[in-house]
């Protein structure tokens, strides 16, 4: 079956109820068996708030309300965390509003390396693990994984930016938060293999894998904390991991199959790369826009168009500012969307 991902523009008055037209879009039902664990991987790139960095609490929460009215149990959707050597996530899902939505929807939140079991990986994939691409060279004598995940749904929530490391970073890139422990630094030199590997490992591990990509805010440069973000309200879905992130990379005004980890997953058949293959459903105008993002100065990534024009020209940078909400966040952004406040999570 043609792979599809799901487009849309949206904007704040609105973006809960896009969330929810979103998915359906998409096929969300059709892939997330409701009688299963799903899991939602936050994305905590930086542990304070920074526009396009990480998991927007306005996207946490519209993911949640639409499994909600879509009959998904409570009871069998949490939200899931790991550490790095670089981020407190305990601190960034505070700082970043994602704990607030979690508890006002009374879900679990599952921190990975608190007490959770993790199994070495021949034991959870048996001999998959010897079509890995890197990772056996990387760990000699193998690597564990949270035994938790398997057998459950999962949905990833990036977001739309650019990375230092993967020249993007999106669907694909957040399962590296997510299966491997604080030592998965070790792969960088080998990271879009590494990327192909963990796709590898989920499409065994997982029933049912589906992405839910913010891109209200996009950020574009040394990702993924020192970006310069720029306001783009749109929002992308899919269970094709490969294409949602092929998608984004051309909305940013990349070629898709000239970034290694996309090409590579393409190539071994996990996925559509190739936006000729793609269909878009939603707003197909939205999905047409190439915003010309610079990326990482040097990098060798195939543009799309004139990417010498400056890259933030027609291009909306929010400016923040404290408000009465939080003490450390504007409450209001130039596009209008607020930063998620305490008392508003979990309304419907």
């Amino acid at each position: 079956m043609q792979s599809r991902v799901a487009v849309l523009k949206t904007r704040p008055e609105t973006v809960l109820r896009d969330y929810h037209r979103l998915l359906n879009l998409a096929g969300y039902q059709d892939v997330l068996d409701r009688k299963l664990d799903t899991a939602l991987k936050v994305n905590i790139s930086w542990h304070f708030f920074y526009p396009g960095s990480s998991t927007t609490p306005w996207q946490l929460e519209g993911v949640i309300r639409a499994m909600a009215r879509d009959g998904y149990c409570k009871d069998l959707i949490h939200a899931c965390h790991n550490r790095t050597v670089v981020i407190d996530a305990r601190l960034g899902e505070r700082e970043n509003k994602q704990v607030h939505v979690v508890n006002a929807h009374g879900l679990r939140n599952i921190h990975l390396y608190e007490g959770e079991e993790w199994i070495h990986i021949r034991d959870a994939v048996g001999n998959l693990a010897d079509e890995f691409l890197c990772l056996n060279q990387v760990y000699p004598d193998g690597f564990h994984i949270p035994r938790r995940l398997i057998g459950e749904n999962i949905i990833h929530l990036p977001t739309v930016k650019t990375h230092v490391f993967t020249t993007t970073t999106g669907a694909m890139k957040n399962a590296f938060g997510g299966l491997l422990n604080e030592r998965r630094h070790w792969t960088h030199p080998v990271i879009h293999e590494t990327l192909v590997d963990l796709l590898m490992i989920q499409k065994k591990i997982h029933p049912g894998v589906f992405a839910v990509m913010d891109g209200t805010f996009a950020g574009d440069g040394p990702g993924p904390r020192c970006m310069i973000p720029y306001t783009k309200n749109v929002i992308l879905a899919s269970a094709d991991q490969v294409a949602i992130d092929a998608v984004a990379a051309r909305m940013m005004g990349m070629d898709p199959l000239s970034i290694r980890y996309i090409r590579l997953a393409h190539d071994r058949g996990l996925g559509c790369g190739d936006p000729r293959g793609i269909r878009i459903l939603g707003d197909a105008g939205a999905a047409e826009e190439i915003w010309q993002f610079a990326g990482l100065p040097g990098c060798s990534t195939k543009s799309i168009g004139d990417r010498s024009r400056n890259p933030s020209s027609g291009l909306s940078r929010p400016s923040l500012r404290r408000g009465p909400t939080s003490p450390a966040f504007s409450t209001t952004t130039p596009s209008g969307i607020r930063f998620w406040p305490e008392n508003e999570c979990g309304k419907f």
